[in-house]
Parts: structure tokens; sequence; C-alpha cells
């Protein structure tokens, strides 16, 4: 099986709903995670979490007052699949 994604997906926007970190990508995909997944998000409150903003033209997300970054690209492809493609 092979997972493709752009080299750089680009996010225009995020929201936070119901537990999630819901990601709009310029291609016009969403992307939704569990902030589950992120401990500093899960456990920020409402009014950090807001404070957010897109770093390298929407490649990445930023949260100041937690010092959190993520990558779209991240959240797109699974580690395990980012190290077996640089392996080869």
């Amino acid at each position: 099986m092979s997972i493709s994604a752009p080299e750089q997906p680009r996010a225009l926007s995020i929201e936070i709903l119901d537990g999630d970190l819901v990601v709009h990508l310029e291609d016009g995909r969403t992307v939704c995670v569990p902030l589950e997944w992120f401990p500093r998000l899960r456990d920020a409150s409402p009014e950090v979490l807001g404070d957010w903003r897109l770093i390298g033209r929407g490649v990445g997300i930023h949260w100041s007052k937690l010092d959190e970054d993520l990558s779209v690209r991240g959240l797109l492809v699974p580690e395990h699949v980012h190290q077996r493609q640089q392996s080869m």
C-alpha cells in the first residue's frame, strides 16, 4: 500500500471542535485528529488553544503560549512512513 501526500501541504485555518484539532488545507481537504495525541494541546485552556498562528506559509501551526509546533505534513503522513521513505 502506498500513501501519498504533497511534499508541502499547507493549512488555511484550524478549529478546535469537540476534543479534536481540525485543520483546513488549501487544497480543499480537512484533517481531523484527536487532541489526545498532543498532551500540551489536550491540557490547555480554550483561551490558550485559540492563540495559534500558521507558520511557514501554512506548513505548520504554532502555539506560542505552549511552545508547541505541529507540521501539517506530520498530521497527514504517519511517522513510520516518514522513516521508511527516508531509508529508501
